[in-house]
C-alpha cells in the first residue's frame, strides 16, 4: 500500500525523534516535529494506521510509538534526507586517511577507528581480492653459502620474503637456475595451478633440485593464500554501551563478544547487493543470529591492484541512518580516491565533497 504524504511525514518524524531520544514518540511531539496543521487526534489515527501496516510498534498500551524494522527500511529507502558534514569532520577524516605510504592494514584500521569516534557506533573494515591473485616475479638473493632469501611479488603489488636455509652449499649458478625455473614455470598461476605444476614436476626433477623448488613454491602458495583472505579490523566496540538498547550487559555482551573475536568478526557481511556501493541491513535482514536485533550499514571502496574493501557500521536498529550513511559514503569515496589517485576529496564550505 502506498502511503500518503501525511503518513510519510509522520513516520519520518517518529523515526528521527526516536533516533534522537530512544523514547517512544507521542502524537504531540509528532505534531510539533512534522509541522502538520492537523489535530493530535488525527495524528493518533494516522499512527494507528502505520502500526497496523507494520511500520510502527507500540511497546506499551499507554506509550507512544517506535519504528519497526519495516519502518526503518521505508525511512532509509525514501524518507531520510542527505546530511551534510562539517568542515571539521571532513578535515578530521582527511587527516586519518592521509596515510598513503602506510601499509594497507594500518590505513583501514585507523580509518575504522576515526569513523567509530565520529559515528559513536562500532565499525568494521576489511580488504579482499576481487579476482584471483598470482605471482608476478620471484627473486632469489644469496646471503650465505647455505642460505638465500626468497622474494615473492604478487600481481597486486604485495611483496613478501623468507630466509631459506639448506644443509648443503648452493652456488650462484644453481641459484640462478632455480630462479629461472621458478619464473618460467610458476609465474601467472593461481595457488591451485602452482600446486598442480609442482606435482607434475616431481617425477622429472632431481630430488635435491625439487626440494629447493618446493620450499620456494610452498612459500609462494602461503603468500597467495593470505591475499585471498580478508582480515577484519573492528573498532569502537564499547560504543555499544552508550546506547540505551545495550545498557544491560546481558544484552550487550553477546554482540560485543561477536565483534571482538576475530573468527566471528570474519563472518560479518562483506558483500553488497547487485554491485551497489552501499548496503543497509536492518534487524532480521541480517542472516547471522548475533546481528538479528542490529542494523549493519556497509560501503565498498576500490583499493586498486585487483582489490576491494568494505567498511561498515554496526548498531541498534534505532540507528541515525542519515548521519551514518553520510559519513560512511564520504569515507568510502575518500579511500577509493586515496588508493587510486593518492589524493583526498576537497571539501566545500558545507563540508561536502566537491
Amino acid at each position: 500500500m502506498e502511503l500518503t504524504d501525511r503518513k510519510k511525514r509522520i513516520l519520518r518524524a517518529i523515526v528521527e525523534t526516536y533516533i534522537a531520544t530512544a523514547e517512544p514518540v507521542g502524537s504531540k511531539v509528532v505534531a510539533e516535529r512534522a509541522g502538520l496543521d492537523v489535530s493530535t487526534a488525527t495524528i493518533r489515527n494516522e499512527m494507528a494506521d502505520l502500526t497496523e501496516l507494520g511500520y510502527l510498534e507500540q511497546p506499551h498500551t499507554s506509550a507512544g510509538r517506535i519504528p519497526s524494522a519495516a519502518g526503518y527500511r521505508l525511512y532509509v529507502n525514501e524518507l531520510m534526507g542527505r546530511q551534510q558534514l562539517t568542515i571539521q569532520e571532513t578535515e578530521r577524516i582527511n587527516q586519518a586517511l592521509n596515510l598513503k605510504m602506510e601499509e594497507l592494514d594500518r590505513v583501514i584500521d585507523r580509518a575504522g577507528k576515526v569513523l567509530s569516534q565520529i559515528s559513536d557506533y562500532p565499525v568494521f573494515t576489511a580488504a579482499a581480492t576481487v579476482e584471483r591473485v598470482t605471482v608476478k616475479r620471484f627473486d632469489l638473493l644469496m646471503v650465505e653459502e647455505n642460505a638465500f632469501i626468497a622474494v615473492v611479488m604478487t600481481d597486486n603489488s604485495v611483496v613478501k620474503n623468507k630466509l631459506v636455509r639448506m644443509p648443503d652449499r648452493l652456488s650462484d649458478t644453481q641459484l640462478q637456475l632455480l630462479s629461472a625455473v621458478l619464473n618460467s614455470s610458476f609465474v601467472g598461476l593461481s595457488r591451485e595451478e602452482m600446486e598442480e605444476t609442482l606435482d607434475k614436476m616431481e617425477t622429472r626433477t632431481a630430488p635435491a633440485a625439487f626440494e629447493l623448488i618446493s620450499l620456494v613454491v610452498d612459500f609462494a602458495v602461503e603468500v597467495l593464500a593470505e591475499q585471498t583472505q580478508h582480515k577484519v579490523h573492528t573498532a569502537g566496540i564499547t560504543h555499544l554501551l552508550e546506547h540505551p538498547e545495550y545498557h544491560s550487559l546481558d544484552k550487550a555482551k553477546p554482540l560485543m563478544t561477536y565483534l571482538s573475536e576475530e573468527t566471528e568478526a570474519s563472518k560479518l557481511p562483506m558483500t553488497l547487493d547487485n554491485g551497489k556501493n552501499m548496503n543497509i541491513l536492518i534487524g532480521p535482514e541480517n542472516v547471522n543470529d548475533a546481528l538479528k536485533d542490529t542494523s549493519v550499514v556497509m560501503a565498498s571502496y576500490d583499493i586498486g591492484d585487483n582489490m576491494k574493501g568494505v567498511i561498515g557500521v554496526v548498531g541498534p536498529t534505532r540507528m541515525d541512518y542519515a548521519k551514518v550513511t553520510a559519513r560512511l559514503s564520504y569515507f568510502a569515496d575518500s579511500l577509493t580516491r586515496m588508493f587510486g589517485k593518492g589524493e583526498l576529496p576537497a571539501a566545500d564550505q558545507d563540508g561536502n565533497e566537491e
